[in-house]
C-alpha cells in the first residue's frame, strides 16, 4: 500500500507541476485552486508513504516519479525537445529510482 501511495504522491506532483506551467501561460483561479488541491493531496500521500517507507528511498523515488513525468509532460505537452543527453538523464533518473526500490526491505 505504501509503494501505491507513493507512486500516487508522484503522480499528484506531475499534476501540479503541470498546473504551475499552465498558470504562467494564463492565470485562472479555477486551475490555480486545482493545482493547490494536486500540491497538498501530493504531499499528503508522501506523507502516508513515509510513515512506512524510508525517508532515504520514499524522498528520492517521489521527485523522480515527478522529475520524469514532467520531461515527459513538457515533451508531449509544451513541445519540448529532448536531445540524447535528456534522454540519458532521464535513463540514469529511472536506474537509479529502480534501485533504490530494491534496496527497501
Amino acid at each position: 500500500m505504501a509503494w501505491i501511495l507513493l507512486v500516487t504522491a508522484g503522480a499528484l506532483e506531475v499534476v501540479w507541476a503541470t498546473g504551475l506551467k499552465k498558470l504562467g501561460v494564463g492565470f485562472s483561479w479555477t486551475l490555480g485552486a486545482l493545482t493547490l488541491l494536486a500540491m497538498i493531496a501530493s504531499l499528503v500521500a508522501l506523507y502516508a508513504a513515509m510513515t512506512r517507507l524510508p525517508l532515504g528511498i520514499a524522498y528520492p523515488i517521489w521527485t523522480g516519479i515527478g522529475s520524469v513525468g514532467s520531461v515527459a509532460v513538457g515533451v508531449m505537452a509544451f513541445n519540448q525537445t529532448l536531445g540524447i543527453s535528456g534522454i540519458l538523464g532521464l535513463a540514469l533518473l529511472v536506474t537509479g529510482m529502480f534501485l533504490l526500490g530494491a534496496d527497501a526491505h
